[in-house]
């Protein structure tokens, strides 16, 4: 029997579908690997075969078209003409190639393929083409040739995470910079990856890298799969960004896409021979992904087996990226796209629903990645909580290393917005923190970008709303939505990130409360930047309040690295009484607690807790972080005896805890059978 079913006895009926699928897939990887005489790296290595490769004969091009009936080389180097000299060759398996001379092209040269199918003709880009540019005239985008004099050498050719704990900094070049613009990747290594270091951030992850005609996607309606975006700059300045994050040991993680691809045919890969089905399914109804406007792989091809899982090795290799945050899992595990059903119970994963081609895909995906680097980190974006993502492949699981802590943000919206502030009840925060299979590591976070895209708030703007316009000086007035707001605000992210089993995110700016939303320029505002930015400026100007939060944020993430491994220690729940809205938990000899109460502070309020010596290290209401100050926090604290939890050496703590505040004590007193270690001194 499968681990995974071992270690989940409601899994025992869906025996025969796991252990059909773990079968499938094994079979599958025999197929693509010839029984083992390769590997799954050997298989795919699609990218240095396929697209334009330079080699000491000559140019090679070669393009899988099985349904074109012609194809021509064009470019800059041949006025964009379908000369003869420059016509492919067709090949088996459906496959085109031409060679051409070195002396004919050159580094950024531009050029397509002119494709010709059975009734129709047209301009293509290659589909393993590795860089593409826009003109900015015409806005017509091209393959353009990356072949620099002097290219990029990586420092850092085998960096290792750190992941005790995975601390993300979720991030977008474009609109990482203050000015109206689309930031570049020098401009995010210069300027930003040093926030992220002094912030105490060990990862940072990378939205929209792969090529994507139309900015405000979010980089969400991928075009060009093998090619970093040229808005934000070179291939080299982006192997620079990374380099430079390694040397400040940042793992880069990049958000990979490969749930859709964008319908555009004179961009992407849609009909590129002139077929409709040549990488996505020839069932319409399957093909086209009609929430999203977009194509939909079919995983059952191994062609297209062979093209994704070739670009997963593309982007480790060639640019050294540390792993992969694959978006729209759900999408990918579904024939419906996880939007037909409720997912409240176990047989909703097992309903025949599944599409195996994809659950197959992810699984070889994972192996190979990991096969590639041993470090690597994979993350699954799914919010139906399919049973098995975090687990290992030979397990019966899918091979992620973490899952993304779907429910977290969403809790937090709900509870925000349709619940008194005296109606947050610690026994419901508690839950939601926690709620997670004990055999899957999940990333935990209390929003990213999704809950600050337009149309939404962040939880800054949600707490504060329009106050923070004219009430975040430290020279005018405050008002209670404004103290409400960064007492909250701290609260949630505290209780977020310390309650993890795996690691924490957060999306870049929301650490210091970032106002209003994220809004890429489109038609209907007028085609603006001015909420596809983060205005840095607030944070750094200490007469605004938005640096207490930044402050907070900076000291709540010293505090989890001080910690070894932090996300594996043993998660104790101390106490929870939703009528005080108290809440506290251990984690080493460290307790957290919480009064999440709006107005009711409490004096001496105990909490039980293992015997011995405490000292507040961290807390919320510290005037430093835009707090009142209510407490003392050079006072050591002393469990006091009683009967009933002494055999347990346990005791009561005696706190003063002021209303909306959270502390974290740390034990500094440790006694053991014949002797007491003093107290130290706590940094």
């Amino acid at each position: 029997m499968l681990e995974i079913i071992k270690n989940d006895p409601w899994l025992e009926p869906y025996k025969d579908v796991i252990e059909g699928r773990y079968s499938y897939i094994i079979n599958k990887e025999n197929q693509l690997t010839q029984n083992g005489k390769i590997s799954l790296s050997d298989f795919a290595t699609g990218y240095l075969y396929f697209g334009l490769q330079k080699t000491n004969e000559g140019w090679y091009l070669r393009e899988w078209a099985p349904h074109a009936t012609e194809i021509f080389l064009i470019g800059s180097f041949n006025d964009w003409q379908c000369k003869e000299s420059y016509r492919m060759k067709r090949l088996d398996h459906g496959i085109w190639e031409i060679k051409i001379p070195l002396e004919h092209i050159h580094h950024l040269d531009y050029y397509k393929l002119f494709v010709c199918w059975e009734g129709g003709c047209g301009e293509r880009i290659p589909a393993w083409c590795k860089w593409v540019i826009q003109d900015k005239n015409t806005h017509i985008f091209s393959a353009q040739v990356w072949d620099p004099p002097s290219p990029y050498h990586f420092k850092h050719r085998h960096f290792i995470p750190d992941k005790s704990p995975l601390l993300i900094y979720e991030c977008h070049v474009g609109m990482a910079t203050e000015k109206e613009k689309v930031g570049t990747y020098d401009e995010f290594r210069i300027h930003v990856l040093p926030r992220v270091k002094e912030n105490g951030y060990n990862a940072i992850q990378v939205m929209a890298i792969q090529e994507h005609p139309y900015y405000g996607s979010f980089g969400y309606h991928v075009s060009n799969f093998f090619a970093p975006s040229s808005r934000f700059g070179t291939p080299d300045e982006l192997r620079r960004l990374i380099d430079t994050a390694h040397d400040m040991g940042i793992a880069v993680i990049m958000d990979l896409v490969h749930s859709h691809a964008v319908k555009n045919e004179l961009e992407g890969i849609a009909r590129i021979d002139g077929s409709y089905d040549l990488y996505f399914h020839s069932d319409p109804n399957r093909r086209y992904h009609k929430a999203w406007d977009s194509l939909c792989f079919d995983y059952g091809k191994n062609e297209v087996l062979h093209f994704l899982l070739s670009n997963c090795k593309y982007w480790l290799e060639e640019f050294k990226f540390d792993g992969f945050r694959f978006d729209g899992v759900t999408s990918m595990l579904y024939y419906d796209h996880g939007l037909g059903t409720a997912f409240t119970n176990y047989g909703d994963y097992y309903n025949g629903n599944q599409d195996i081609d994809a659950i197959c895909y992810l699984t070889l995906a994972n192996k190979l990645i990991h096969h590639v680097n041993t470090e690597a980190v994979t993350i699954a974006e799914e919010v139906s909580g399919m049973p098995g993502l975090g687990v290992k492949p030979e397990a019966g699981g899918y091979g992620f290393d973490y899952r993304m802590a779907m429910n977290i943000p969403d809790f937090w919206i709900k509870i925000i917005t349709e619940k008194k502030d005296e109606d947050w009840h610690p026994s419901a925060i508690w839950w939601e923190m926690t709620n997670r299979r004990a055999d899957e590591k999940t990333i935990s976070y209390a929003e990213c970008h999704d809950q600050a895209l337009v149309g939404d708030k962040t939880i800054i703007f949600r707490l504060i709303d329009a106050d923070m316009y004219w009430h975040m000086s430290k020279l005018v007035p405050s008002t209670e939505k404004v103290n409400r707001g960064i007492a909250l605000h701290k609260m949630i992210r505290l209780v977020t990130a310390t309650t993890i089993n795996g690691g924490y995110l957060n999306f870049m700016g929301n650490e210091f409360g970032h106002p209003e939303w994220i809004d890429f320029p489109r038609e209907g505002n007028g085609w603006s930047f001015k909420y596809a930015r983060r205005q840095w400026h607030l944070v750094d100007d200490h007469n605004l309040k938005y640096h207490y939060l930044a402050d907070f944020d900076k000291a709540m993430i010293k505090l989890i690295k001080s910690v070894p491994d932090f996300q594996d220690t043993t998660l104790i729940k101390l106490w929870d009484k939703d009528g005080d809205n108290v809440l506290a938990y251990l984690r080493e000899d460290l307790i957290f607690v919480y009064n999440f109460h709006p107005v009711n502070s409490y004096q001496d309020y105990g909490i039980p807790a293992p015997e011995g010596e405490y000292a507040i290290i961290l807390n919320s209401d510290d005037i430093n972080f835009g707090g009142f100050g209510l407490n003392d926090d050079s006072i050591y604290h002393f469990t006091q005896y009683d009967p009933l939890y002494a055999p347990h050496n346990k005791g009561w703590l005696m706190l003063y805890l002021p209303a909306r505040t959270a502390m974290v004590l740390k034990k500094v007193g440790i006694q053991t059978e014949n002797t007491i270690i003093e107290p130290h001194k706590v940094d």
